[in-house]
């Protein structure tokens, strides 16, 4: 089983103006980015703020339907869905969200919340939705007794792992895990990584990771893309990612990030100018008015998506 985005794109509308409600131009936020997730694997989708990947999550989880392109789930594109099929995709592709405190109803006690997700009328009692909302808090390293309690009774840490409970009472494949630790006290990231980690372990998950943690992504991840103004600019296996970055971007953002091992020296790259603006990114290739390594040819023909070592591919003219 394998959740798959072909091509996706997603332009929202730009209005304003003295004409209210008038198009003045579309904000290219995904520009035709594929990516695929299998059971069990970590795909890491890393970036600057802007870059797309918060809006590459939404799509996965039909929060918002393409411009074009197309969200496959096991091989069938989203298009072709009957009503089964959308029920059995909410029950096998859940999510995670950046933020603990706003992403739990304050008005609902934890078994309310941890079993919103279960379907409803299909003949289920009570009473096996109490069980599985105790099996999954126990999963997640809280008592059963917690069920009975309000999420402001709860600290960060244990709210994301309420969160993570919730995500889990379908018996999901997919976990899309947006930002999943970036709002916690840097001692409590640890705890919930290393939670996501043995679950995986447990449980066969496949996690879709947006992160601008550099660390907490190579941590989780077998698989890193990286994206740079909603294109896909390198992706590969985590570790190869990390240790021999191919595009310039990726260089860059990695010679900010701390080493894997406190004796590595790495050159920091400092890069001039701003992100481009998403209504009207500049022609050829997006990262060029940035790049140190730039060529004329990049200010004029976008680079092909190409794969530059086995597993490695990416979109540039130095290769």
């Amino acid at each position: 089983m394998s959740l798959q985005g072909i091509a996706l794109k997603k332009y929202f509308p730009a209005t304003g103006g003295f004409t209210l409600g008038r198009v003045r131009g579309w904000i290219k936020a995904v520009d035709g980015v594929s990516v695929e997730v299998a059971e069990g694997e970590t795909l890491g989708i890393v970036g600057e703020s802007g870059s797309g990947k918060t809006t590459l999550a939404k799509l996965l989880l039909l929060l918002e339907r393409p411009t074009a392109g197309s969200v496959l789930f096991d091989g069938k594109a989203i298009q072709a869905f009957g009503r089964d099929d959308f029920l059995c995709y909410r029950r096998s592709v859940q999510a995670v969200f950046q933020d603990p405190y706003s992403s739990l109803n304050p008005r609902m006690r934890v078994d309310r919340i941890v079993a919103e997700p279960l379907p409803r009328g299909n003949g289920g009692s009570q009473t096996t939705a109490r069980e599985r909302v105790a099996e999954v808090l126990e999963l997640v390293g809280l008592r059963r007794g917690s069920a009975a309690l309000y999420p402001h009774e709860f600290s960060g840490g244990q709210r994301q792992r309420i969160a993570i409970a919730r995500a889990l009472v379908t018996y999901p494949k997919f976990i899309i895990l947006d930002e999943p630790v970036s709002a916690l006290d840097v001692s409590i990231r640890a705890q919930i990584l290393n939670l996501l980690k043995g679950l995986q372990e447990r449980l066969g998950l496949a996690y879709v990771m947006i992160s601008h943690d550099l660390a907490a992504a190579h941590y989780l991840s077998t698989r890193l893309a990286v994206m740079y103004a909603g294109k896909l600019v390198e992706t590969g296996p985590c570790d190869a990612v990390y240790t021999e970055p191919l595009h310039p971007y990726t260089q860059a953002l990695l010679s900010a990030a701390l080493p894997l091992h406190p004796s590595t020296q790495r050159q920091r790259i400092v890069l001039t100018g701003e992100v481009p603006n998403p209504m009207n990114p500049p022609a050829g290739c997006r990262f060029h008015p940035r790049c140190p390594r730039a060529m004329p040819e990049c200010r004029t023909h976008e680079p092909e998506w190409r794969e530059v070592k086995p597993g490695r591919f990416t979109a540039c003219h130095l290769y």
